[in-house]
């Protein structure tokens, strides 16, 4: 599951972000969003694996961000062009359906 989630992650296009649970559903279950952050957390490559760009189902950016708290994912975000209201963003905007 750990290998299908981080390759989900290199799919995901500059400028655009994604929920915990829309990989747990690319996974069959939707019930693991969860998991899947869990997985995130130990993310071994930020680069190869930009998990700064999973958001929760409001937008709201990772308090426990693995690489910098929710400044650096913040800072990540804002470097990829999407706009970052008080560590929130707009999924109508930038989520990826």
């Amino acid at each position: 599951m750990k290998e299908k989630v981080y390759e989900f992650l290199t799919t995901i296009p500059k400028g655009t972000v994604v929920t915990y649970s829309q990989i747990a559903k690319y996974l069959g279950n939707k019930n693991l969003a969860r998991a899947v952050g869990n997985i995130l957390h130990n993310n071994p490559d930020e680069n190869k694996y930009p998990c700064y760009k999973v958001v929760d189902s409001k937008g709201n950016l990772s308090k426990n961000f693995a690489f910098g708290g929710i400044e650096g994912q913040k800072r990540r975000l804002e470097a990829d062009g999407i706009i970052v209201n008080n560590y929130r963003v707009d999924l109508d905007k930038y989520g990826r359906c």
